[in-house]
């Protein structure tokens, strides 16, 4: 296995490192962990393509395995900020997101039945990017608050986090519509 696959890998495997970090208060200091495992799994993902387009070493392991582990750990990490007490992110994001992921998931298969191959789009990669950012400056502010104690002000929560988290899924949007619209040929409604 080559280093951009190990990478990729290295996304996967810290997964269940990120959710034992963030839900095990007992922990000392778990929401830092967690975001030091996020922030660590989100720079493989820079990591890996570059590394791969670089030395040669693009696989098909590597061309199913990094958007899966992208989508897995950005999901995750939504998922769980969802449901726990200290931050409740609304359900909505989540769902856009995950139904995006769906859709291109889909159109990727209807397009590899005509023997394309749809790599990932500027805005693809930069609603990953953005995205994965916004998960990091909610985990700040989680570490910060609850780890270390600071009194931070419940706007940063409500208005900038969650205004990011919006943006994010603005930005999921708009590339969901760039496959859609990229891939429409693909979609017969007599086959």
């Amino acid at each position: 296995m080559n280093l951009p696959n190990k990478l990729t890998l290295m996304r996967v495997i810290l997964i269940p490192f990120f959710l034992v970090m963030i839900y095990v208060d007992a922990i000392p200091l778990h929401f830092l962990w967690a975001l030091v495992i996020f922030a660590a799994a989100s720079l493989t993902d820079m990591l890996d393509g570059k590394i791969a387009r670089a030395r040669g070493l693009v696989t098909n392991f590597g061309k199913f395995l990094d958007p899966l582990a992208d989508k897995v750990l950005v999901i995750t990490a939504l998922t769980v900020f969802v449901e726990l007490k200290e931050f409740r992110m609304s359900a909505i994001p989540l769902v856009i997101i995950i139904a995006r992921e769906f859709m291109v998931s889909g159109l990727r298969l209807l397009a590899a039945e005509e023997g394309v191959v749809i790599a990932a789009g500027i805005w693809g990669k930069l609603k990953t990017a953005f995205t994965m950012v916004t998960i990091v400056g909610v985990m700040a502010y989680l570490s910060l608050a609850y780890d270390f104690g600071l009194a931070v002000p419940d706007f940063v929560r409500t208005w900038i986090l969650g205004g990011l988290i919006w943006i994010s899924t603005i930005l999921t949007i708009i590339s969901g519509l760039v496959y859609l619209k990229g891939c429409w040929k693909y979609i017969d409604g007599d086959k």
